[in-house]
């Protein structure tokens, strides 16, 4: 499957969206922010380079300081696949935002998003 696409797509064109579903939820942007930078390890000035940037998600992923250790224990289906059986890494990394952000919309306690 080609996901080229996906790749090239600027984080700040889908975070727009990110932050509506856990609003119309009930859940807030710092919520969100906290997911991302828990994730990526991007603070919220970085946060604000990228989406001013239009920093797509392949750079994104790359230049993100240091993926969170505890990434792997991220399960479920999200758009239909299983997160942990996902072959190409960075796709794989993109589905593990897409499945906190959908936890989070769902109303999971912030500590089991965080997988403390």
């Amino acid at each position: 499957m080609d996901n080229t696409r996906v790749y090239k797509m600027s984080f700040a064109s889908v975070y727009p969206h990110y932050i509506k579903k856990a609003e119309k939820k009930g859940r807030t942007k710092e919520e969100l922010d906290t997911i991302i930078f828990w994730l990526t390890g991007y603070d919220q000035t970085a946060l604000q380079k990228i989406i001013d940037n239009k920093t797509d998600f392949e750079t994104f992923f790359a230049e993100a300081p240091q993926l969170n250790p505890n990434a792997s224990k991220i399960t479920g289906v999200i758009c239909g696949y299983r997160v942990e059986e996902i072959k190409e890494e960075l796709m794989q990394k993109i589905r593990y935002l897409d499945k906190l952000v959908d936890e989070l919309a769902k109303g999971r306690a912030m500590e089991k998003i965080l997988r403390k």
